[in-house]
């Protein structure tokens, strides 16, 4: 390991900023502005972002807010270092002040294996200790970053570390982007059987003739296991816990904060306080049919709290909808097993290699494991 050296972050990049502080005002058509909320699991959502005037993105170019090829991108604001890509491809985005630019010098270091940096467990708890301020939306302050130390191998073994975790990455990825897929395949075909080729005798009836809809149990962060089951809240997975409240497959409701987003479990689960969980009322084999129900409805419109957005149960009970006959559904059902059953397959492979690709991060990155003693990965990645 001698070949390894140490360096302060700042010697080894050239730019070490955010995005722009100011937010032009928002027109209907433009250049898109991102902001953390636009970043998902290695990339920029371009249709959700806010989009400006040429004027103000031309502005914001000058500024040096678009994002270069080797940048490497950090969720600054909220979700800290939940996000972390690096740029591979010129886009026309500017940034918001709520992603970092760490801007490499790939003389000196890739911006994959920066990345990387970035992603191990050690470095995102010196960041959690050191440079997070804001008690209700947590937020990374960069003036100090410059001075974060880090250990470097030669570019070569750079290039051979990150390749291997990319691998894994890619191949987590495209298992996520094929769920997406298969999903939308469902939920296309129930838009088509139940609502464009609805028919006439169909009777007409509300959400809670066909479920009721329970709250979740309170479990503070610290007294979560973290091992066992997955615990639920609003936005998704938010923990494990080593017993489970409801038995899958579910489905959870954000009711507090994250207002209505809709989530399947397979297996076990633990909802909490911040959450509905399901139950069905027609004895739905798979819950398929209540699932895509629920995705069809608006939820962000039974808002029942200005402050904090909160999802009135009474009122989504009360949403009027076509009532199909049971035949109907449990043939519905029965035509999405196969494309859910793979789905599920895909997320336990998914689970697998995140796991893998966690191992393997903070040992490759601090040089315990070596790249020559990785022969066999391919056998586990395909």
């Amino acid at each position: 390991m001698s070949e390894w050296k140490e360096y302060k972050l700042g010697e080894v990049c050239l730019k070490i900023t955010d995005g722009s502080h100011n937010s032009p005002p928002t027109t209907t058509a433009g250049y898109p502005m991102a902001s953390v909320k636009d970043m998902e699991y290695n990339k920029i959502n371009l249709n959700s972002c806010r989009t400006i005037s040429k004027e103000d993105y031309q502005k914001l170019v000058k500024n040096d807010c678009r994002p270069q090829i080797n940048d490497v991108l950090i969720a600054k604001d909220g979700s800290y270092l939940k996000h972390v890509f690096d740029i591979v491809k010129e886009e026309d985005v500017v940034l918001l002040s709520s992603i970092a630019i760490i801007r490499p010098n790939i003389k000196k270091v890739i911006s994959k294996y920066l990345k990387y940096i970035f992603k191990n467990p050690s470095f995102v708890q010196l960041i959690e200790s050191n440079y997070v301020t804001g008690a209700v939306i947590p937020r990374i302050v960069l003036k100090d970053f410059k001075n974060i130390d880090i250990r470097l191998p030669s570019l070569p073994e750079q290039r051979a570390i990150a390749s291997v975790l990319s691998s894994l990455d890619d191949k987590i990825d495209m298992l996520h982007r094929q769920n997406k897929t298969l999903e939308a395949l469902a939920e296309t075909l129930f838009r088509q059987w139940f609502v464009e080729d609805a028919e006439e005798g169909w009777g007409t009836g509300k959400l809670g003739d066909v479920l009721e809809l329970l709250y979740g149990k309170a479990l503070k962060e610290e007294i979560r296991t973290g091992k066992g089951f997955p615990v639920i809240g609003s936005s998704g997975v938010v923990g494990f816990h080593s017993e489970f409240l409801e038995k899958g497959p579910g489905i959870v409701i954000g009711r507090k904060g994250t207002l209505g987003k809709v989530i399947y479990l397979f297996d076990n689960f633990f909802p909490i306080d911040t959450t509905y969980y399901i139950k069905s009322k027609v004895n739905s084999v798979g819950l398929f049919y209540e699932y895509f129900l629920l995705k069809t409805l608006n939820f962000e419109e039974m808002n029942s709290d200005s402050a904090v957005p909160g999802l009135n149960r009474d009122i989504a009970l009360s949403t009027e909808i076509k009532i199909a006959p049971l035949d109907k559904l449990n043939e519905f059902n029965q035509y999405c097993s196969t494309l859910l059953d793979k789905l599920k397959a895909n997320n336990q492979q998914i689970r697998t290699l995140t796991n893998l690709r966690d191992m393997l991060l903070p040992k490759l990155i601090s040089g315990q494991i070596r790249i020559k003693n990785l022969e066999n990965l391919n056998e586990v990645t395909n």
